[in-house]
């Protein structure tokens, strides 16, 4: 009488079903490497948040001391840059107003992501906030570059005439643009990585 085992010599070198399936599992992390790989994004993930906050809030203090700078740039009556036709259309239509819309946005930000900071709860959904951040930084950013650029050469053509207190202050004020802008833009790319690292499952 034969052995059924001897018969089927097959039977005994095959190896278990749930090898492959164990070694398919530990080679995609999900064992104690996994741990790790989760730890390593939560961190990634504070770290991007706590740059993006600190950058909104540099934007925010940037902006609004352009604003403040520019709205109070009045040194006599003669130097007042209302007295200035171009100053007055470039400065209090685009510049001031761009300046005032950039302290609103960045400094709401902030607020926003210092309370879902300290909450640990989001206000909004993160997908749609993803967009909003992006393309609100993007926007800001492109009009503080516009609106410093604009006033760089009436404000060169204007040191060139008189050099004063009133050409020194907008000077200032545009260079607090530009430090918004460099603020924003660098939001901005926060804002796109987390974009492009966004999962919408």
């Amino acid at each position: 009488m034969t052995n059924p085992v001897d018969s089927n010599p097959e039977k005994v070198t095959q190896s278990p079903p749930s090898a492959p399936a164990a070694v398919d599992l530990e080679s995609r992390g999900v064992g104690g490497g996994g741990v790790s790989n989760i730890v390593s994004r939560w961190k990634r993930e504070d770290l991007l948040k706590r740059s993006s906050i600190a950058s909104r809030g540099f934007g925010f203090v940037f902006s609004l001391l352009a604003f403040i700078i520019m709205a109070t740039n009045k040194h006599g009556d003669w130097k007042d840059f209302d007295k200035y036709e171009e100053y007055r259309h470039t400065f209090l239509l685009y510049v001031l107003a761009i300046a005032i819309l950039s302290t609103l946005y960045a400094g709401l930000q902030a607020l926003r992501q210092i309370h879902e900071l300290s909450t640990g709860r989001e206000m909004f959904s993160r997908q749609n906030m993803a967009l909003v951040d992006f393309f609100g930084d993007q926007m800001v950013a492109y009009l503080l570059i516009s609106a410093g650029s604009s006033a760089v050469p009436l404000t060169n053509r204007m040191r060139e005439g008189a050099d004063n207190v009133f050409t020194d202050a907008s000077a200032s004020a545009i260079s607090m643009e530009f430090l918004a802008f460099f603020s924003l833009a660098l939001s901005a790319l926060i804002s796109g990585y987390k974009l492009s690292n966004q999962s919408y499952i």
